[in-house]
């Protein structure tokens, strides 16, 4: 009776064994990019337990709110000139150089933009939260030092150098963790004294990212190339500030509305909510290139329905394993975050319905529908704003905030669908 099943596996692993090895170099890139994610998960984590167990509650989410704010900021960075270096390093690599001197000229173009910007956001923000110093310190480190950093991954993984772009990384998380663990063990554990370590570290990390991972050619000033794709950039550049406007600014509105003892608590499960999104994040990226060169593979519902119930089912399922671990062992991340650890069960749906925007935002940039996707992120930050303001002058009771959360994330994720979908049956749009 046996012998009929086992022939009848046969088949099967052989179709499987064919399928891999036919599929080996994917599989091979796919687990060298996974690696970078899981290692930067690891570190991530350590990063998080060290600071959030020596800042106080509110000090963290006044920290968490302004980092949020730089990363949004960073994207003002050359107007989103890191989208044609991405391009180049995926499809024209010799282009690298040129396109390398069009980020530094840029940049240089952006930086009034971005200070007035930063400028703006501490006056109606943070002012009486932290100190000047503070917050510039802050903005500094994410836009001008980490945002750089992130265009060497990026460079990397376009061109194919996936086991680089996983080393650094993990070396720029575990640099962050190794200062958030030096600051807790030395005297002044203030927030002025966290952001000099902070600015350190990403400083560290820009340093070896520019010396020893960005692939070396000269550079090359061609002006009329870089102004032919600058109104794409400025699109990239919008839908980046409106991508992490809709992903950061309930950060923002908590701390307004609610304070900085709950905006500590949010950031907290926000921040485990984060870390279910590096994984997809690996996994979105690859495809991305995939759809740059093959922008008609997603054309059937079928294959695109199964990628968002996976993405939803696995960032799900992560935060659900998070929730029993600190249900079983509450001071399993500190004693700090122990006080917040059963309320993370609460944002049960949040993290799936993030990672699906964020995946749809993406779709958009691989075929070139940069405008359409600032748009719809556009309407996305303004309908969240609206929604959690309204949530919030209903409650501001950590419990109920986040249970009614999983509704506003729904409402986005079915917004975001619509608006993303009925964009994919227009023409791909080559840049």
């Amino acid at each position: 009776m046996t012998e009929p099943a086992n022939t009848s596996r046969k088949p099967v692993l052989s179709r499987l064994g064919a399928l891999l090895h036919e599929r080996r170099g994917l599989v091979r890139d796919y687990m060298a990019a996974i690696s970078g994610a899981g290692g930067r998960l690891v570190f991530s984590l350590a990063y998080f337990i060290f600071l959030a167990n020596t800042l106080s509650l509110a000090d963290f989410g006044v920290f968490a709110t302004a980092s949020a704010a730089g990363v949004m900021l960073s994207r003002i960075l050359a107007f989103g000139f890191i989208s044609a270096l991405y391009r180049a390093a995926t499809i024209r690599p010799r282009l690298i150089g040129t396109f390398t001197a069009g980020f530094i000229l840029m940049s240089v173009l952006s930086l009034p933009l971005l200070a007035l910007a930063a400028w703006i956001t501490e006056k109606l923000f943070f002012t009486g939260l932290m100190p000047l110093s503070v917050f510039a310190a802050v903005i500094v480190a994410e836009a001008l030092l980490w945002r750089p950093v992130e265009l060497v991954i990026i460079v990397n993984n376009g061109l194919g150098w996936f086991g680089r772009a996983s080393l650094l990384t993990i070396l720029g998380t575990a640099l962050r963790a190794l200062a958030a663990a030096i600051f807790a063990l030395q005297g002044d554990v203030s927030l002025a004294n966290w952001s000099v370590f902070y600015l350190a570290a990403n400083a560290v990390t820009a340093v070896i990212a520019f010396g020893f991972f960005y692939p070396r050619q000269r550079l090359r000033f061609r002006p009329r190339l870089y102004w032919r794709r600058l109104s794409d950039s400025v699109y990239v550049a919008c839908a980046e500030v409106l991508f992490y406007l809709q992903m950061e600014f309930d950060k923002l509105i908590v701390l307004a509305v609610g304070g900085a003892h709950l905006a500590g608590i949010y950031a907290v499960v926000m921040r485990l909510v984060d870390l279910t999104a590096i994984p997809i994040r690996t996994f979105s990226m690859m495809l991305v290139q995939r759809i740059m060169r093959t922008p008609s593979m997603l054309s059937g519902l079928k294959l695109r329905a199964g990628i968002e119930a996976g993405i939803f089912l696995v960032s799900t399922a992560a935060l659900c394993g998070l929730a029993l671990v600190l249900y079983l062992f509450p001071n399993a991340l500190g004693r700090n975050i122990a006080d917040v650890a059963g309320l993370v069960i609460l944002a049960l749906a949040i993290p799936g319905l993030r990672n699906l925007v964020e995946y749809q935002a993406e779709l958009l940039f691989a075929r070139g529908q940069t405008f359409l996707r600032a748009i719809n992120l556009a309407l996305l930050a303004a309908a969240k704003a609206v929604l959690l303001t309204l949530l919030l002058a209903h409650t501001t009771d950590a419990p109920d905030l986040l249970l009614s959360l999983n509704g506003v994330f729904a409402l986005l994720y079915l917004a975001s669908a619509a608006l993303t979908y009925s964009a994919l049956r227009m023409p791909t749009k080559r840049v």
